[in-house]
C-alpha cells in the first residue's frame, strides 16, 4: 500500500517535521489524541509531490506521527497502517477517501514504507509503541490492523499480537486497492503481484537527474575545454543512459542483477564512441587506440554504478541482493572507472607533450 517509492540511498534518520495543512492543529496535543484529515488531496499537495519527486527538500515531506481519523469513524471502523513520508500518508487518504476509517502512521523518519521495513523504521517496536501512545484499545472494538504488504519484512505479527493484543492483516500492495480489500477482506493474487510498470519507473527519473545534474555540468564543461565536444557528449550521453534509458528499459535488458543490466547499457553506449575515436582521421594510431579505449573503460561502469542505485527503489530487488551486488561488482566497477581515468590522463599527457 505504499505507491510513492523512492531511491533508499535518500533515506536518513535526520529529519524534521513540518506542520502540513491536511493537520488541524490549535494546541499542542498529547500522543494520545486524534489528528483529523481529509481524502482530497489539494494542489499544495500535489505540488509537495512535485518537489518530492525532484528531490528539493527532500527530508521535509513528513506528516507527524500519531493516530488520524478520516471522516466520522467509529469504534468498528478499520485502522490502516502507514508511514509518515507525505506520499505515503497521502496515498492511503486518497485512495480510502471515501471511507471512514483510522490511519496510524508510524515515525519512519520521512522514509517510505517499503524503505522504512528494510532499515527497522517500519518495524515491530515503533508500531506497538503507535498503538499505545494512541490508546487504541480504547478506540475501537476490534483488534486488528491493517499494514502494508510492502511493510512485512519489518513487521512481526506474532510479536505484535503478543505485545499488544492487535492481530496484523497484510493488505494490498497498491493502496489504490485498498477500498476493494476493505469491502471484500480479501486480496486478489493481483493484489499481491509486485509489479513496476513504466510509469513507476519513469517517476523515478527526475529526482536522479536532481542529483546528478551539478556534477554532470561541471565535469562536462572540464572536459569541453580540455578533451574536447565529443567527450563532453559522452558525459551527458552516460548520465542519461543510466538515468533515463535504464529504467525505460529495465525489463528489456537481460540478467537480473541491476549492475550487469547498467553495464550491458553502458557497453552499448559506448560502442559508437568508441568506433569514432579510433576512426578519427585526425588522430595518431596511438591516440585513436587510447582514445577507443577509455570509453569502454568509464562508460559501463559508471552507467552501472547509476543503475545500481535504482535497486532502492524498485520492489523487484531484496535487501540480500542488493548487498550482494554492491559487494561483488563495486571492486570490479572501481577498477574499470579507474583504469579509464588513468588511460584518459595518459592520453591527455602524451598529447600535451606531442608524444602521439
Amino acid at each position: 500500500m505504499d505507491n510513492n517509492r523512492d531511491n533508499s540511498k535518500f533515506c536518513s534518520c535526520d529529519t524534521k517535521f513540518q506542520t502540513l495543512p491536511l493537520m488541524n492543529f490549535s494546541h499542542s496535543f498529547p500522543s494520545s489524541d486524534i489528528f483529523s484529515t481529509t481524502g482530497k488531496l489539494e494542489f499544495r499537495d500535489r505540488f509537495d509531490h512535485f518537489l518530492a519527486r525532484m528531490g528539493i527538500d527532500r527530508m521535509n515531506h513528513v506528516v507527524k506521527p500519531g493516530l488520524y481519523k478520516l471522516g466520522d469513524p467509529d469504534k468498528t471502523s478499520d485502522i490502516i497502517v502507514s508511514a509518515n513520508y507525505k506520499l505515503s500518508f497521502d496515498a492511503v487518504r486518497d485512495s480510502v477517501q471515501h471511507i471512514d476509517c483510522y490511519i496510524l502512521v508510524l515515525d519512519t523518519k520521512g522514509i517510505n514504507v517499503w524503505c522504512a521495513a528494510g532499515k527497522g523504521t517500519f518495524g515491530t517496536d515503533e508500531l506497538v509503541k503507535r498503538i499505545r501512545l494512541a490508546e487504541l484499545t480504547k478506540r475501537v472494538e476490534h483488534r486488528r490492523l491493517i499494514v502494508p504488504q510492502l511493510g512485512a519484512p519489518g513487521i512481526s505479527a506474532h510479536e505484535v499480537f503478543n505485545r499488544s493484543g492487535f492481530k496484523v492483516e497484510y493488505g494490498p500492495i497498491k493502496a489504490s486497492d485498498l477500498p476493494e480489500y476493505l469491502n471484500e477482506r480479501k486480496t486478489t493474487p493481483e493484489m499481491r503481484k509486485v509489479k513496476f510498470p513504466l510509469k513507476d519507473r519513469l517517476i523515478l527519473i527526475p529526482i536522479e537527474l536532481t542529483h546528478l545534474l551539478l556534477p554532470t555540468i561541471v565535469l562536462t564543461l572540464i572536459l569541453y575545454f580540455f578533451a574536447g565536444p565529443l567527450a563532453s557528449l559522452a558525459v551527458i550521453t552516460t548520465v542519461l543512459a543510466g538515468t533515463v534509458l535504464f529504467p525505460t528499459l529495465l525489463p528489456f535488458i537481460p540478467t537480473s542483477d541491476f549492475t550487469t543490466k547498467g553495464f550491458i547499457l553502458g557497453i552499448i553506449v559506448a560502442i559508437p564512441f568508441s568506433i569514432l575515436y579510433l576512426t578519427d582521421p585526425n588522430t595518431s594510431p596511438g591516440a585513436s587506440i587510447l582514445g577507443s579505449i577509455i570509453p569502454l573503460l568509464i562508460i559501463p561502469s559508471v552507467t552501472a554504478y547509476i543503475t545500481l542505485n535504482f535497486t532502492g527503489a524498485t520492489p523487484l530487488t531484496s535487501k540480500s541482493g542488493v548487498k550482494k551486488e554492491i559487494y561483488r561488482y563495486i571492486p570490479i566497477l572501481a577498477f574499470m572507472g579507474g583504469a579509464g581515468i588513468i588511460l584518459l590522463l595518459l592520453l591527455g599527457t602524451l598529447s600535451f607533450l606531442e608524444v602521439i
